[in-house]
């Protein structure tokens, strides 16, 4: 494959920068909850997205102004994308912000939305639905095109360091996640459905790109969990795509990663069995890539559901002792709580209306109904609850955030061969669905409280951006409509609102920067950061 030309620019002051000056991420604050800086796609590596910081809080949230916004005005239409939109979860090092839309780049002056230096790169393949973002090691990004490339910039000046492909985007792989670093490993998952791809997970050195182990996310011959495919070859095109980052507990050495859906999508025939390791969270040594348990979320999937969805962290107190968890809302609807030591289940049940379960088996694992799944003349069951946008924990709360759709739609197989491939079905969405910010205890799986999304003009609702939650008792996420929003933690209220140019499109942070607390989300094509008004802070 010929090398995609790049094309880096460099803005401003970047280009004079010297080593000695060089905007350095210290490990030190790798891992620990993110204050003044947001180094990681979560913030850190428990995937709660929670922020201890509370100058901005329930009693002061309504007097948040915008500071600046940054749009994205140069780049027009992209393959399959009319207009840019920016999906990623900035990086704050440094009083630098550090965020992406698919092929390219940006570093912005946080304190201003100042452009530092931009970086393009001219990709040969793959799907520009979205790019998550990037992960930092020392003074060096990482970022991928859409085509399977795995890209090292430096960050003080956007200028090319080197650069890796991981898949070969002719067989339908492609890449829009943010890589995830611990330590010296760089995590890279991929995508791909089209053409049945065998999923994975790799660990890039991050001085030199070179790979360090890869985790197949289906079994080869005579691996554990082969017996739950009706074939070798059917295992080697069976999908599990590694999309999303994951998260990673330091005193077990664990990485926790979702896997994606089934290959050929609803078409099930030709694959009987369970179909591991996909549509699952699983538990990985971090320095081998060694499997250690398993949970599927979805045995053998046929309506799409990729399990990508954050594996996120907790640490609590069960009958009076501490207990090391891991809860997540997966997109079939269902919602677990493991012990991440070992994947044994604590809580295991729906948490939007489902009628595809039959129950669950002794793992806690749910039991699919065979009378849903897709057929000809088609079959009613639940659209997707949720998808890739982040959740969010928090501790102050025990509450788990997570923006879900309640609807169902018509399941058609269309590929009915013995053997189907690609895409072997369709679904057609039921009326008018409903968007709901959820609140649900990890304690029991119940909703705690919800907020139901007004439907103004009876379009079938989204999945709904990321979340945010903070000690000042505050989740931030928006609406259908344009809305930026802060509700109360604990009880739902809305307290703030911004009425942006396009509804929110990725996962919003926060940190302190000059004695200040900053929020930054984006919406569409824009960033918007906000701080509060002088007085608020007790400024006259």
């Amino acid at each position: 494959m010929k090398h995609p030309r790049v094309v880096w620019q460099v803005l401003c002051l970047a280009a004079l920068l010297s080593t000695a000056n060089a905007n350095q991420l210290d490990a030190a604050t790798l891992g620990q909850p993110p204050t003044t800086s947001w180094p990681t796609f979560n913030g850190d590596y428990t995937g709660d997205r929670f922020s201890s910081l509370k100058q901005i809080n329930t009693s002061n949230v309504s007097s948040l102004q915008l500071q600046w916004s940054y749009r994205i005005t140069e780049v027009g239409a992209q393959r399959g994308a009319p207009v840019p939109v920016i999906k990623s979860t900035p990086l704050l090092v440094n009083g630098t912000l550090y965020f992406t839309i698919p092929n390219h780049v940006y570093a912005a002056d946080a304190r201003t939305g100042a452009t530092l230096w931009s970086y393009s790169w001219a990709d040969e393949g793959g799907h520009l639905v979205g790019n998550r973002g990037l992960g930092m090691y020392q003074s060096w990004l990482y970022f991928l095109g859409p085509d399977d490339w795995v890209i090292c910039v430096d960050s003080n000046t956007g200028k090319e360091r080197w650069r890796k492909q991981i898949a070969d985007a002719r067989l339908q792989y492609f890449t829009t996640t943010a890589p995830l670093v611990v330590r010296n490993h760089v995590l890279v998952g991929v995508g791909g459905d089209a053409m049945d791809i065998r999923g994975f997970l790799v660990s890039l050195d991050p001085e030199t790109g070179d790979v360090q182990w890869k985790w197949w996310s289906t079994p080869g011959a005579g691996e554990p969990g082969i017996e739950s495919w009706p074939s070798v070859d059917a295992a080697m095109h069976g999908g599990g795509g590694t999309w999303l980052p994951g998260t990673y507990d330091p005193e077990l050495n664990l990485i926790y990663w979702g896997t994606g859906n089934t290959n050929p999508v609803f078409a099930g025939q030709g694959r009987k069995g369970a179909n591991l390791y996909t549509t699952s969270i699983v538990a990985l040594n971090l320095d081998t890539g060694k499997l250690v348990w398993h949970f599927q979320l979805s045995p053998h999937d046929t309506h799409d559901w990729d399990n990508t969805e954050m594996p996120v962290l907790v640490d609590t107190n069960i009958d009076g002792r501490p207990r090391k968890l891991l809860a997540q809302a997966a997109r079939n609807g269902w919602f677990v709580v493991l012990d991440r030591t070992n994947g044994k289940v604590l809580v295991s049940t729906p948490y939007v209306k489902v009628n595809w379960a039959k129950g669950v088996d002794k793992r806690g694992q749910p039991i699919p109904d065979p009378a849903v799944q897709p057929n000809v003349s088609g079959s009613m069951t639940i659209i997707s609850a949720t998808n890739w946008m982040s959740p969010s924990y928090s501790p102050a709360t025990g509450l788990f955030y997570v923006n879900a759709v309640e609807g169902f739609g018509i399941y058609y197989l269309l590929d009915t061969d013995p053997k189907p491939s690609g895409y072997g079905g369709t679904v057609n969405v039921l009326g008018t669905n409903t968007r709901f910010l959820k609140a649900i205890d990890v304690n029991t799986g119940k909703v705690r409280w919800q907020h139901e999304y007004p439907n103004l003009n009876g379009a079938p609702a989204t999945l709904g951006p990321g979340l945010l939650s903070t000690a000042g008792n505050l989740v931030f996420t928006g609406d259908d409509q344009g809305n930026l929003i802060a509700f109360g933690a604990d009880q739902g209220e809305i307290l703030w609102h911004f009425r942006a140019s396009a509804a929110q499109s990725n996962g919003p942070i926060t940190y302190l920067l000059d004695g200040k607390q900053w929020v930054v989300l984006a919406a569409g094509d824009t960033l918007y950061a906000y701080t509060l008004a002088p007085a608020a802070r007790g400024i006259p």
